[in-house]
């Protein structure tokens, strides 16, 4: 029986890495070399992942979903170490000159859906591991992303506060994806802060400010883009980094749109439950971002490692993956008409089984 097991954790972790490190090899040769790769890079990351998630249902899930996952570490390690050399890769490729704006296009494109969905799939991933070493290495992942403050504000603003009006990163119902992003950038910036600096005050730690590693980390990084493409490549880098960012913030803003925990005092909420995360089924954008989209179970047991997050009955489903979905909230028009019917439908379940149980 644990052979099985052994085995069958194995071929999960394969699927994984299939499906994570393909477009790392893809995006390389597009930047090195443009032409058929730069497209193939990007297409993988689009038109291929929508696809597939239509073709088939894969199920993956370990017969033991508390089952450790050693090998699921070591992807993640490597994905970051990956993310660490594609992105002066790219900064190269778009400011060199070597390349047509054609094929710029679509280095950019394909690279920044990378570090949107992936790289910051896998940097969250890491930061709430167990070990310091991994915890750092998610971390670097976000600085180098100049966003290094979301280490910080996912774990200790975000975790706590899920579906309230006291994070930064859950959209109310009717809230658009652009007056959100400003709001989830800078709200989870000074929330973070705000976490930090009252932690230290209790602890009367004299270690470095994890706030000044995060500014001090992406200062660095901007003196690295410049050495490999002058004021261009910052120009490129800070455009790569935004880009990546909006992604993470659109996976909140629909991960939570519209859903509410309920006020049991003030300013204290129930536990967050599977009803407070909108979730996708769809399995291969699951494996692309190692299992993001199961976003309730991850709420319910953040330390759970990624190929053991499970999709029940009661967690509300997102009618497309996560990356269409995404994409449709960028329509606000549309996104509401999809969503805001299925958010007025599931407070009114909610509503109606407190009403039962009162």
């Amino acid at each position: 029986m644990a052979q099985h097991m052994a085995r069958k954790t194995t071929h999960i972790i394969r699927f994984f890495a299939v499906s994570t490190l393909m477009p790392v090899a893809l995006l390389a040769l597009g930047a090195l070399f443009g032409g058929v790769w730069a497209v193939a890079g990007f297409l993988y990351m689009t038109a291929l992942a929508y696809s597939l998630d239509q073709l088939v249902a894969l199920a993956c899930d370990p017969e033991n979903p508390e089952a450790e996952f050693p090998d699921a570490n070591a992807l993640s390690t490597v994905l970051a170490l990956a993310h660490f050399a594609l992105l002066p890769l790219a900064v190269w490729a778009l400011s060199n000159g070597q390349l047509a704006f054609w094929e710029r296009v679509f280095v950019f494109l394909g690279m920044g859906l990378f570090f949107g969905q992936v790289s910051n799939s896998n940097a969250h991933e890491l930061v709430h591991r167990s070990d310091r070493t991994l915890r750092r290495l998610g971390t670097w992942v976000y600085i180098t992303l100049l966003f290094g403050h979301h280490a910080t504000a996912h774990v200790r603003v975000h975790h706590r506060y899920a579906a309230s009006p006291q994070d930064p990163n859950s959209a109310p119902a009717g809230m658009s994806y652009y007056r959100f992003l400003p709001r989830a950038w800078g709200g989870s910036f000074r929330a973070g802060l705000r976490e930090e600096n009252a932690m230290r005050a209790r602890a009367k730690s004299t270690d470095l400010h994890p706030y000044a590693l995060y500014i001090g980390g992406a200062v660095t990084c901007l003196l690295l883009a410049f050495v490999i493409g002058g004021f261009l490549g910052v120009f490129k880098y800070i455009l790569l980094a935004g880009y990546a960012s909006a992604q993470l913030m659109l996976s909140d803003y629909v991960q939570h749109y519209g859903l509410r925990r309920r006020e049991v005092a003030p300013g204290k909420y129930e536990p967050v439950g599977p009803a407070h995360s909108w979730n996708s089924p769809q399995w291969f954008t699951s494996l692309l971002m190692l299992n993001a989209p199961r976003h309730s179970d991850h709420h319910a047991h953040p330390m759970k490692p990624y190929p053991a997050l499970e999709l029940t009955e009661d967690m509300p489903q997102l009618p497309r993956s996560l990356p269409a979905m995404a994409t449709l909230a960028l329509i606000p028009p549309l996104w509401r008409k999809v969503m805001d019917p299925r958010v007025a439908r599931l407070v009114g379940t909610s509503e109606q089984a407190e009403g039962d149980k009162l």
